[in-house]
Order: structure tokens, then sequence, then C-alpha cells
């Protein structure tokens, strides 16, 4: 039975057909992103039909304004549109849901690199898919008409969607967890965050309180309590000891772990001073995620412990060490980010990347000269971290001229493109230049100091079509591959302190399947230092080590999480 209204001497009915257009124009937008990943097999049902449900929300000003249908039509249309581009491109390049944990990394990041990402993975195919999808909106937009209903109807929607979208599962919530804000905004973002366009304010929103967690951190990060009984082997020894942290450096692309090509021909003539560890990995495939674990004590599995423990840079201040930071990375005038909250947990900070585009030649050889600086500091025990941008992507911008090496197709598979070509080309001459820095690091620190340390891995690594079909690049939590995490890691004491700490260096002990979501043990053992919390079974050199699944993946959804070992062969060192 349809319902009507009178105008004037007639009875309009209601207008189905018109109506069933306008909610496929405000579907559409969400709609076809959360079709291709149903039916690709990415994500399940439920972002579907949330899609479904709150593109009735956009129903209700056009049937309150019925003769505004077009405008009003438009305006919303233009926001889902843009909203909707995000994710329908992330699909295009990743085929990947366009998730919460992924637009953290965009605020993480500046305008600069967002748009140097996009140069980054940019397809001409990209303007047709545009075009064609820009295309199916308009025509859409161009069947709309008004839809007239009664006053009482209208009303009634408007309460059904209403209540339907938020009144019911609002209430549901208090019912189970009992009546507060916090309970409120908690289903808000949990049943907006999917749906365009409040996935990005209510991402923003979820960004800004993790930030401000960090900042709270900082505030009271002097008054954690200590490491209870720290105990400290070279206690009054004059000591330096470096943290050299890389940047997506894959280390099946370093001669030094049996890539074909010469990348690392300094370290490898070097290699019998180093330790190289040939099955270590990250835990996640992003600078913060790893770095939160990595430099405290948080892991896969106990990944909120960096909020309530002493990091790694405390440890070494309440063992007596003056602690320095020095980063390539872009900061933008020390920007109030999660990697500067670490590099405030140290005395003295130095950051030398101010340009405004991270694609400018802003090479890690700046960090040698405030490293030199700081080995003739007369403090007399140092702790250094040194932070490379290291291989990040454009790789071209990593390198200078000289250490432009590679060309062509030697060495590499026959199978990739032309395009291919050059960008592997580019990674590995980026991965030259990182060796030429890295060996620079150690041989300064050899000369100053005879009793020192460095310990040198990168975040993460990075995909440069090596996985089978050479199809991947880049990293992507969601679809893991052994690239984006195999990292290198290495170790180099001078003599004097390798012979104070005879620690478990065998074959067997350098080919340990390790993730560095462990390493503040194996630095504190490295470095002399033991405590209660110590855990020997997490300590890389430790005879007592245990091997551990290398789980990879977002932490806070355990179910997405995988263990990487199934990637890895059994002894991949050679």
């Amino acid at each position: 039975m349809a319902f009507a209204i009178p105008t004037g001497d007639s009875v309009r009915p209601t207008d189905w057909a018109g109506l069933g257009w306008l909610f496929l124009f405000f579907w559409y937008f969400p709609g076809i992103n959360q079709l291709l990943l149903l039916t690709t097999g990415f994500v399940g049902s439920v972002p579907l039909r949330q899609s479904l449900v709150f593109s009735l929300l956009w129903l209700v000003p056009v049937m309150i304004f019925p003769r505004m249908t077009r405008p009003f039509a438009a305006v919303i249309g233009v926001i889902l549109w843009f909203f909707s581009l995000f994710g329908l491109f992330f699909y295009f390049i990743y085929q990947q849901e366009f998730s919460q944990s992924v637009i953290f990394i965009i605020f993480e990041s500046n305008e600069t690199e967002a748009s140097e990402y996009a140069a980054q993975y940019f397809a001409w195919w990209m303007i047709p898919a545009l075009l064609a999808y820009t295309t199916g909106a308009v025509l859409l937009w161009k069947r709309l008409r008004p839809v007239f209903l009664s006053g009482r109807h209208t009303w009634g929607f408007t309460a059904a969607v209403t209540v339907l979208l938020f009144i019911f599962p609002i209430g549901k919530a208090i019912a189970n967890k009992g009546a507060s804000l916090l309970t409120v905004q908690g289903v808000l973002e949990k049943n907006m965050g999917p749906v365009i366009p409040w996935q990005m304010p209510v991402a923003y929103i979820q960004y800004r309180e993790q930030l401000a967690s960090m900042q709270a951190l900082l505030e009271d990060n002097a008054r954690l309590p200590p490491l209870a009984n720290l105990r400290d082997a070279h206690a009054g020894q004059p000591s330096t000891l470096v943290l050299v942290i890389g940047e997506s450096t894959n280390r099946q692309h370093m001669s030094l772990y049996g890539y074909a090509r010469p990348t690392t021909p300094k370290l490898d003539a070097m290699r019998d001073q180093l330790l190289v560890f040939n099955n270590v990995v990250s835990p996640r495939p992003y600078t913060i995620e790893v770095l939160q674990q990595a430099l405290t004590f948080a892991d896969q599995e106990h990944p909120n412990l960096y909020l309530t423990r002493p990091s790694l840079m405390n440890m070494m201040k309440q063992a007596g060490y003056k602690s320095y930071w020095i980063t390539n990375q872009q900061t933008l005038t020390k920007r109030n980010t999660m990697l500067t909250t670490f590099s405030k947990q140290t005395e003295e900070q130095f950051y030398l990347n101010h340009n405004r585009s991270q694609n400018s030649p802003q090479y890690d050889g700046a960090v040698l000269e405030p490293f030199q600086q700081i080995l003739r500091d007369p403090a007399p025990r140092k702790f250094i971290v040194v932070h490379l941008l290291g291989t990040h992507s454009k790789y071209h911008f990593r390198f200078p001229p000289e250490y432009e090496q590679f060309s062509g197709r030697k060495g590499l598979p026959t199978t990739l493109d032309d395009n291919q070509v050059e960008v592997v080309n580019d990674y590995d001459n980026a991965v030259l230049y990182n060796d030429y820095v890295v060996s620079s690091l150690i041989a300064s620190l050899s000369q100053a100091s005879p009793h020192a340390m460095l310990v040198y891995f990168s975040d993460h690594g990075e995909d440069v079509f090596d996985s089978a079909g050479h199809k991947v690049f880049g990293r992507i939590e969601d679809t893991p591959t052994l690239p984006m995490y195999a990292i290198p890691f290495l170790v180099w004491m001078s003599d004097g302190w390798r012979s104070e700490r005879p620690l478990n260096y065998s074959r067997e002990t350098l080919d340990r399947h390790y993730s560095t979501s462990h390493f503040i043990h194996t630095w504190a053992e490295l470095a002399g230092l033991t405590f209660d919390d110590f855990e020997a079974s997490k300590s890389l050199v430790n005879k007592a080590f245990k091997e551990r699944p290398l789980l990879v993946g977002n932490p806070y959804k355990p179910k997405s999480m995988t263990d990487l070992r199934a990637q890895m062969p059994a002894a991949e060192g050679r």
C-alpha cells in the first residue's frame, strides 16, 4: 500500500523508484569499495552491511527538504566521493581494506610525504579508473528527483534511522558496560569508523588520543619506577655503546647476506669483525609500531607495555650513561610525533632533516659529523642512538650520484619489467650507500673508543618485487611477505668489549629465528646489564634462548597475526 499526501486536487503516491535511486546514489560511494573487498574475499560482510545501513542517514535531509534534493545530494556526494577515493585507490594498490592502522600512518605523515607516496604509486590506469568511477556517480546523480512524503512518514523515517543507527546500539552497550561518555564514544567509533566520511574523523580522534597518551608517557617517564636491582658488569668503566636503527632495508638485498649484487662491499670487507645474525625479523612493517616494541618491554603479545614500563633509553640512563639521539628522519621543527617522544627521552638530540620535502638529497652521511662530535664529548659513558633514513622510498633520493652503480638488468630476475628494474636498481644503490654510512659509523667508533659496541638493525624491510610473481612492492601488514620483515641485524664489538663479554656466538646462535620485539633483552645482555625483569630466554645471545613464534601483524587484532617462521628457511644465512 503506497503512502500518499494531498497536493491540491490530487493525491501524489510515494515515488519508490525515486527513493531507490536516492539510496543507490548515497550507497554508491562506500558500497563500490566494500563490494570489491567482499567479492575478492579480503573482508567479511560486516563492512558492507554497515555501509548499507549508514547510507540511510543521507536520506533524512532530502526527505525533510525534498525540493533541495539535487543540491543537497550534490554537496553530500562530493564529500563522499572525496573520502571514498582513499579506500578505493588503496584497494587498487594493495587489494586490502583501508584500515584504521593505515590511517594512523597517514596522520603521522605530513602533506609532502603523502604527495610523495601518491607519486610513488601512481599508475596511468588510475586516471581512467577515476574517470569511470566519477562518471558512475554523475550518472546516478542525474537520475535523482524529489521524493515527497507526508510529514508523519518523514519524521517516522527519521526516528527509525536514529533508533537503528544510534539509539539501539548505544542502549545495548550501556546495558552491558554502563552509562558513560566513553561507552557512547566507543559505540559511535566502532560503528561509524569503517564508513565514509566518518572513517577519517573517527580515526583522527583516535590518533589524537594515542598521541596524547604518548605525551603523557613523556611527562610520566621520569616518574616511572627504575628497573629493580639493575646490575652493570661494566659499572664505572668508560664505554661507548651505539644503536643504529636503519629504515626499510631488506637484508635479502645485501651481499653480506648472500645477495648476488655487491651492495655491501664495506661491511663484506669487515665481516670477520661482525656478528651477522641471519634470521632476524621485525614484528611490524611500520617504523613507529616497531620501535614501540624494540625500544621497550612491549611485544606482539603485550603491545601496551611501552606505556607503563621503562624504555631502553631509561635503562641506559639508570646505568649511568649519557644519552644522545641523532636522527636523519624528517621531523620538521621537531614536530610532535611518537618518534620525537622517544628521542626526547635522551639528554641531547640532533635533528638533521629540516627539508620540507622528503624527496630531497638529504643523505644519511649527515649523521657522521654529529656522531664524531659526540664521540669527542668528554662524558666517560655514552649511549648513542642513530636513526637513519636508510633505504626509504623514493629510493633514488637516498644516495648521492656517485653511488649510482647498479643499472640495467645484470643480476636481476628476467621476469621484471623495465619499470621494476629501475626501482630495484635505485633500491640497490640506496643499500650500497647505506653500507657506506653504517661502515663509517663503525670505523669512527673503533678509532674513538677501545671499549665500545655497536648494534645495527633496520626497523623493517621492504618487498621490492622480491615475492613470487614479482608483483608486490612496498609493505602492507594485511598481506605479509618475508621481505617486508627480513632485516639485517649486526653487532660490532671492540676487542676490549668482546673479551669481557664471552657470550654465545656460535653458528647456531647466528642462525636463530628472532624478532626485534624482544630486542631490549638482547641489548641488555650485550651491554652487560641485568635486572629482575630480564628474561634470558628472550636474549638472542643467551644460551638459555628459547625460540618463539615470529608473530607479525597487528597485535590489537590477535587473530590477524601470523607466524612468519612458515616463510623462513631453516637456516637463511650463508
